[in-house]
Formats: structure tokens, C-alpha cells, sequence
């Protein structure tokens, strides 16, 4: 089975699950070639992994200018009809306004350079990760090879995660690339639900929930070499405003009030940073904080190790793979009663759920694990029993290699090894 897969941006720090999962199905004996549309930054490149996968990698962005130049002058000149077919097939799909038409543009030219590269190395399946810039380049490429190769033996697919994309349905053409797309993996029964919602009854077989998984062997508890003399609150995430940091920073400022003795790690960059650490500094408990920046799994488990709890406050979240990894830790976890996430989080059992912006209740429930560390032992060890079961990186991975299987096996994706 041979596959490409193809990211907006990859590897990144954020996006580490797919690099986890390209792994585990290439252990299963799955070819792939991993795609970006950007190329990442050197020193986003956290971990040993994301060095590896850089090298390999092949970057539609920046263009290579000589070869984007000759691939679509060739194909402009052997196949006109099919060149301008599907230009206009990305226009079709571009959001009111001559924006949107422009960006559209830039799809079909990557899409281009896409499917010259993948039909060069005799790919004809695509899978991608979000439905953002990635799937639509895909889908452009796809059907260019179709109607190149006069057959439909070209196909895509795609992981649906959320929740940007389903703030805005109409932007992304999520009922277009739901339509034209050979299956969709969701990650959650929640975002399959709201997919069902933008369909035909007919396509909801296109929809599989297979949970993203993290690899339990990296993440296991183990004794923390220095543990901070005040029980420690972990959030990892990127610093933008749907992650809910400043809820966390208010909460803290709440426990403080109430004589607990607590200190908050906020791990993460982002555009949000600069105001998170002004206001600690305005809630007057910037010593009891800190912003260690952006860490790489190589150096990620130290952090776990060292926390009481973890706490995720998001207003808008997929299924997050670092609940995931803190609860195999055996932390216990607090975050917020949306979208997938109760899905991985039982409320009372392997954790602590709370409606999102809630200062008075995110800082109750805190309270109540740092008070009783008999219940952060007991939810931390339910925690990880629900990784283990519903979450791991090998059961993901064998799912989603028989979906491929199975949906792949007359498509000429499929090959003897």
C-alpha cells in the first residue's frame, strides 16, 4: 500500500499525532510519503523525530520556481482542457470576493505541483489532516489525476478534527469536500455528528470515527527526579484565546486568595503570550507562574512528571492529544465539557469536567484535586486505563490501516510487498 500524506504545515510541534500515527502505519508496512504545502522552520523542529521527518519531507512551498513553471506549462499545453477544468473547478469553490478567488489560485498551483510529484513516485491516494488549504489542494490534485488518467483510480481522504473548520462550513467547503472525497476518519463521534449535519444521509458512510491515539510507551509514569515543593498546575498548548490560559491564570489567582500555596506551568508559544504574562503580573501572581516556551516530546514527559495536575480550560478543542498524554502520565485532569472531549474524559471518574469560562468552577474543581490526593491517585490510574483502552497510537493505527484496505483495495493504491 503505498499513500502520500499531506499537511498545511508538517512536522510541526502541534501537529506531532500525525507523525506518531505515519509511523505506526508504516510499521504495518504501508508506504507513505509525507507532503507540506509550507515548508517548517528549522528551529520548530523540537524533537529527533521532527528532524527526520523534515529530511524526508517534501515541501510544495517555497516554490521551486524553475520546476512549478515547467510542470504547468506542460500540462497546459499536452491536456489544455483538462488544465482549465480544473481551474475552474477551484474557482468554483472559492469564498465571495476576489480574495478568495486569488487564494483559490494558489491551490490549483500547489495542486499542480502536488499531483505532478505524487504521480512521479506512483502515488494515487492522498490522506490529509485538517480541512483547511491541505484538502483542498488535495482535492484539486486528485481530480486533475482522474481526469488525466481517464479513469477514477485517483482518490483523497481526510482527517476531520476541528474546531476551526466548523466555524465556518461555507469557508472551509466541507459539504463539497465531504462529496468528493473517497472517506472521511473523524476523530471523534462528535465530529462525525457535525458532519452529518452538512450531508446527505446517503454519504454518512463516509464517515469513520477512529480516535486519534499517542504512544503509550513514551508516556508512563515514573518518579519525578524534582518535584516542585508546591503542587503544580500543567497546561500545555498553544497560546492563542480559544485555549482558555487566561481562565487557568484567573483561577489560580482565586486558589491563591483561598490560601493554597500553587504554582501554574503554562507551556506553549502563541500570540497570546505577551498578555498571558501581563496579566499574571496584573493578578499579582507572576511569581507563581511560569512560560517555559514551546517543548519537544523528547522533554515533555519531565514536565508531566513533575505536575499534581493538568488543567485544559479550551472554549473550542478536536479531542487534545495532551489530555491524552497526561492522563497515561496518570495526572489527573481538568477541562472543559465541549465538543470530544467528554469523550475522552468520564467527569468524576477519570477526571473533572466544567462548563468553559468559568473562573469560579475551573478554580473549584482545582481545589478539590490539590486538597485530595487519594482522588488525583485514583482518577490519575482510571485515566490512564482509558487511554490504554480507547487512545494509543497502535490500536488508531490498526484501524485506520484496515480502513485502507478496505476502502483502497481496487483503487491501484493497493500493492503486493
Amino acid at each position: 500500500m503505498k499513500l502520500a500524506y499531506l499537511c498545511s504545515l508538517y512536522p510541526a510541534v502541534s501537529n506531532t499525532f500525525v507523525l506518531r500515527e505515519v509511523e505506526a502505519l508504516r510499521r504495518r508496512g504501508v508506504e507513505i510519503d509525507t507532503f507540506t504545502i509550507r515548508r517548517a522552520q528549522t528551529d520548530q523542529l523540537l524533537a529527533d523525530a521532527d528532524r527526520k521527518a523534515f529530511q524526508t519531507t517534501f515541501a510544495i512551498l517555497p516554490p521551486r520556481w524553475a520546476h512549478l513553471l515547467g510542470t504547468h506549462l506542460r500540462l497546459a499545453c499536452t491536456a489544455p482542457k483538462v488544465y482549465l477544468r480544473t481551474l475552474a473547478l477551484a474557482l468554483r469553490h472559492a469564498p465571495p470576493g476576489l480574495r478568495g478567488s486569488v487564494w483559490q489560485v494558489f491551490y490549483f498551483v500547489e495542486a499542480v505541483v502536488l499531483w505532478s510529484e505524487c504521480r512521479r513516485r506512483g502515488i494515487r491516494h492522498i490522506h490529509v489532516h485538517f480541512a483547511n488549504v491541505a484538502a483542498a489542494v488535495a482535492l484539486l490534485a486528485t481530480e486533475l489525476g482522474s481526469a488525466l488518467d481517464g479513469s477514477e483510480t485517483w482518490s483523497w481522504s481526510f482527517s476531520m478534527h476541528g474546531p476551526t473548520e466548523l466555524f465556518n462550513v461555507d469557508k472551509y467547503n466541507l459539504a463539497e469536500k465531504i462529496a468528493r472525497a473517497r472517506f472521511v476518519v473523524c476523530i471523534s463521534d462528535f465530529t462525525r455528528s457535525q458532519l452529518m449535519a452538512l450531508c446527505d444521509p446517503e454519504l454518512w458512510e463516509k464517515l469513520h470515527v477512529i480516535h486519534v491515539g499517542i504512544p503509550l510507551e513514551q508516556f508512563t509514569k515514573g518518579l519525578s527526579e524534582s518535584r516542585p515543593v508546591d503542587p503544580n498546575i500543567l497546561l500545555v498548548g498553544r497560546q492563542v484565546p480559544e485555549k482558555g490560559q487566561a481562565v487557568l491564570l484567573e483561577a489560580v489567582a482565586t486558589l491563591i486568595e483561598h490560601g493554597h500555596r500553587v504554582h501554574a506551568t503554562l507551556v506553549g508559544e502563541g500570540a497570546t503570550r505577551t498578555k498571558l504574562e501581563r496579566l499574571s503580573t496584573r493578578l499579582g501572581i507572576s511569581e507563581q507562574t511560569s512560560f517555559p516556551g514551546a517543548v519537544g516530546q523528547d522533554d515533555i514527559c519531565s514536565l508531566y512528571s513533575q505536575a499534581s495536575v493538568f488543567c485544559l480550560p479550551s472554549f473550542a478543542e478536536g479531542v487534545p492529544c495532551v489530555l491524552m498524554e497526561a492522563m497515561a502520565m496518570e495526572l489527573p485532569v481538568v477541562s472543559t465539557r465541549i465538543t470530544g472531549i467528554p469523550e475522552l474524559v468520564d467527569d468524576g471518574h477519570t477526571g473533572l469536567l466544567v462548563a468553559p469560562g468559568r473562573v469560579d468552577l475551573l478554580a473549584d474543581a482545582l481545589e478539590l484535586l490539590l486538597e485530595d490526593p487519594g482522588l488525583r491517585q485514583r482518577m490519575g490510574a482510571a485515566a490512564r486505563e482509558k487511554v490504554v483502552g480507547e487512545f494509543n497510537t497502535e490500536n488508531s493505527a490498526e484501524q485506520l490501516y484496515e480502513l485502507f484496505k478496505a476502502e483502497l483495495s481496487g483503487l491501484g493504491a493497493i500493492r503486493n510487498h
